[in-house]
């Protein structure tokens, strides 16, 4: 997991397991959006420091910048 949506979580209320975070505690649903809220607000700040305000921006570079920024992999 990505130490940003680590941080995130940690935010949101959702604890994780100190070893390999592999286990999760939510208290509530609530967590849960606030979690979700938090990494779309955390991409849409980072896009907008790395690219600027483009509303052109294309696609392909959307993606790869999310999957940048989360380190999701293929």
């Amino acid at each position: 997991m990505n130490e940003r949506i680590k941080e995130l979580a940690e935010q949101a209320g959702i604890s994780l397991s100190q070893k390999d975070y592999s286990y999760y505690w939510v208290e509530s649903a609530e967590d849960i959006e606030k979690f979700a809220e938090l990494i779309v607000q955390d991409l849409i700040y980072s896009m907008i420091k790395r690219y600027g305000d483009d509303d052109e921006l294309p696609i392909q570079e959307i993606k790869l910048f999310v999957k940048e920024h989360f380190g999701v992999e293929e």
